[in-house]
């Protein structure tokens, strides 16, 4: 837009809004800053704990046994709704069930079944009901998936990835594609100008780091930058044409700013143009800063003598547009476009960042800078070269990310020589061609969604070539995470799967749009933060592939008594004690499982996978079988022997329970042995979950309050040891199970897949 037509548009003038006229905007549209959201209450988010649809079905079934004259029952039922809701809101969270279905087949159809095909009185039938759709809800799932997922969070947050939003954490596991940054997150964002090529002139430029110590050459010969003009003059550009600042502090120089800006800086102390005398004898009146668009930055400053100059710096072939003329050793001469070209070329190659610099000695009007302002009549004085190594952990992650089957593609606005360079340092690309941005924009939707696997590094790209690059890799099936820092990478970031920003140099609005936020800016954090995405989900299997069995096995000891018209095994009061007090205390601890061996050399996880595999699906009712068989053989086999019910049904409590507790060490791994000192100790919190398990089982059994509220009596010795039998039942079969499936190469690859 020309600028009258921005003053129209915005209501304004080229001196700014009038005082009376900035406040009359204020109190209509508000602060410049991003909205904060509501948060609710803590009241609210105790409510909002009770609006589940298995506490739903809870309270129901707590009205109607207190109006069946049920009052431990009322309680019991009621003091499991009280326990969920304190949890999920403890946790801050709440995460969707993903078992619907198994809601959906308890229609509350067997209440028909019993009632009317198997003569059972309608209260007791309906106690039926009520212990299996206690058995087949895991209630603590909901906190149990909050709590991994948060752990997740925790171990990110040690490794310097900053989680926003919950979700990402499992997101970030099944990521097939890393779009990122290179400068500063590749690579150590540590500048240092090498090599200054002047018209028939290349200089070397001693020295590291950021303090001003080193000398300058030519061909191995340390010169005075005085006695080149052309050099001297791109050397005051770009301290000039600059808004970092140096600081030192404690002998310790560093940057306050740009880190490229900052290696202008230290040139300058190197040939003794500072930027503190810089600024007395040639002050700045105006300036254009650096934008991604236009990929350049102009000052216009006057010297000692009141004359007019204007510095620029930025991409080569920006600045070559701008110039007709260059500064030789004897003056200026016509713009050799195939020298700078050529010498640009070269020094890409060596894998340095570039940068060119150019002046013109003409005063804009009305001592403003504008763009027209910089569009031409530039003499070029030199091409810089800065060094930036890439990092060290850097590339160990890139090398981590391709094992685990992720392809990592570097997006950056530097020339494509040097983006290629810098890539076969990290090891990205190597021997894959380069595309540029005017490539990204000139090729279609459909073009670019074809040939985006087949790159993996862009350069001289800008935010909106990076929205096009997430949205070509997202049509053609990948889950992306894609870097950014800035105001334009937002959309970028939005769309991606997972939107990684920057926490050191990284804009508010990057940050708000990100799902992830790097507190190092560091490439390796990003790897570190996939591995533990693929951790947390592993753990969400294994305790998922533990509550079901578990659950399963307690319900259809229910269903089996309701088909062959036995007595209830499991009344729904001790039902809710199984799951609160032991199922959701056993799974908790998987929450807590170390990663496996080779979790980075597996391939990422189709986003369309299925949670509920068909190998999910089988081992579920296998160990649900036998949970069932020993429970409710103990049952039958104590009403045999002339025990009481109540006795019988502390039996069946206790095996099932105790198969638990067998079968939790099973889960620690999905098809590896735990049959080793790693499997059955290597996790201090299942060891800790099964001992508070014996004792509340201990308490169950052998105390009086417990037997007034359950109906659960004391056991001898020899019940214990029955009890002890069939959780290795469990135990035995799955170890089982596991290696032969480990023995036959067809069904592990099932499985793994």
């Amino acid at each position: 837009m020309t600028q009258a037509e921005v003053e129209q548009a915005l209501s304004t003038r080229a001196q700014g809004l009038s005082p009376a006229e900035a406040a009359q905007r204020l109190t209509q549209y508000g602060p410049n800053r991003l909205a904060v959201a509501k948060k609710r209450s803590a009241w609210m988010r105790l409510l909002m704990q009770f609006h589940n649809i298995l506490l739903y079905v809870m309270m129901g079934s707590a009205v109607i046994t207190a109006f069946l004259g049920h009052w431990v029952d009322t309680r019991v039922l009621l003091a499991a709704v009280v326990i969920n809701a304190v949890i999920g809101f403890i946790q801050e969270g709440k995460a969707e069930s993903a078992l619907d279905a198994i809601r959906g087949m308890l229609s509350a159809a067997t209440f028909v079944l019993g009632v009317w095909l198997r003569g059972h009185a309608p209260s007791e039938m309906f106690m039926m009901v009520v212990a299996l759709a206690a058995s087949a809800i895991p209630e603590g799932l909901p906190a149990i998936m909050t709590v991994t997922l948060a752990l997740g969070v925790q171990r990110m947050a040690r490794r310097h990835a900053i989680v926003r939003r919950l979700p990402a954490v499992e997101t970030l596991g099944s990521v097939t594609v890393v779009c990122s940054d290179k400068t500063g997150t590749l690579t150590r964002n540590e500048m240092t100008v090498q090599r200054v090529v002047c018209a028939g002139h290349a200089f070397n430029v001693g020295g590291v780091g950021y303090a001003p110590v080193g000398d300058v050459s030519i061909d191995g010969r340390i010169i005075d930058v005085a006695h080149y003009p052309a050099l001297a003059l791109a050397v005051r550009t770009g301290v000039l044409c600059n808004d970092a600042r140096m600081r030192v502090d404690d002998d310790l120089w560093r940057v306050e700013g740009d880190p490229t800006e900052g290696a202008l800086l230290v040139l300058g102390g190197k040939a003794g143009f500072t930027q503190e005398s810089g600024e007395v004898a040639w002050p700045r009146i105006d300036s254009i800063p650096f934008e991604s668009e236009h990929r350049f930055m102009a000052t216009y400053h006057r010297d000692a003598d009141d004359a007019p100059w204007i510095f620029v710096k930025g991409a080569p072939e920006v600045i070559l547009g701008m110039c007709a003329r260059q500064l030789n050793h004897d003056g200026e001469h016509p713009l050799d476009v195939d020298y700078w070209r050529r010498m640009a070329t070269d020094t890409a190659a060596q894998g340095l960042r570039l940068l060119a610099l150019a002046c013109k000695r003409e005063a804009p009007a009305d001592e403003r800078l504008r763009f027209s302002d910089v569009a031409e009549g530039y003499t070029l004085l030199a091409l810089v070269g800065i060094i930036d190594p890439p990092r060290e952990e850097a590339i160990a992650a890139v090398g981590e990310c391709h094992h685990a089957g992720i392809r990592v593609k570097m997006i950056t606005g530097d020339h494509v020589e040097t983006a290629r360079a810098i890539g076969a340092q990290l090891a990205i690309g190597v021997g894959k061609p380069a595309m540029t941005g005017a490539e990204v924009s000139l090729i279609s939707d459909v073009d670019l969604r074809r040939v985006v696997m087949e790159v993996d590094v862009f350069a001289r790209a800008s935010p909106e070539h990076k929205l096009r690059l997430v949205q070509a890799l997202q049509d053609d099936g990948q889950v992306v995470a894609m870097t950014g820092d800035g105001v334009n990478d937002a959309p970028a970031l939005k769309r991606a799967d997972v939107g990684v920003s920057m926490g050191m140099k990284g804009t508010e609005a990057a940050k708000e749009a990100s799902d992830v936020v790097l507190a190092n800016d560091n490439f390796a954090t990003i790897a570190a933060a996939v591995r533990e995405g693929r951790v947390v989900y592993d753990n969400l299997k294994k305790f998922i592939l533990f509550m079901l069995p578990t659950n399963g096995g307690e319900a259809l000891v229910v269903i089996a008594a309701i088909l062959f018209e036995l007595a209830l095994p499991l009344t729904a009061a001790q039902v809710l004690w199984i799951n609160l007090a032991t199922s959701s205390t056993l799974g908790l601890a998987l929450a807590f499982e170390p990663a496996e061996n080779g979790i980075m050399r597996r391939r990422p996880r189709p986003p369309g996978e299925p949670l509920l595999s068909g190998f999910f699906v089988w081992r579920v009712l296998m160990v649900s079988v036998l949970m069932m068989t020993g429970a409710l053989g103990l049952f039958l086999w104590e009403l045999q022997q002339g025990s009481s019910v109540e006795t019988a049904r502390t039996m069946a409590v206790n095996a099932v329970v105790m198969a638990e507790m067998f079968y939790l060490f099973n889960s620690r791994y999905i098809l590896a042995p735990v049959t080793n000192w790693r499997g059955l100790f290597g996790n201090r919190y299942v060891l800790w979950a099964v001992g508070a398990t014996v004792l509340l089982q201990l308490a169950f059994t052998h105390t009086a309050v417990m037997h007034s509220i359950f109906e659960s009596t004391h056991f001898s010795p020899l019940e214990w040891l029955k009890v002890l039998g069939a959780g290795l039942l469990v135990f035995a079969v799955a170890e089982l199970e596991k290696f032969v499936i480990r023995r036959t190469p067809l069904a592990s690859r099932v499985v793994q897949a």
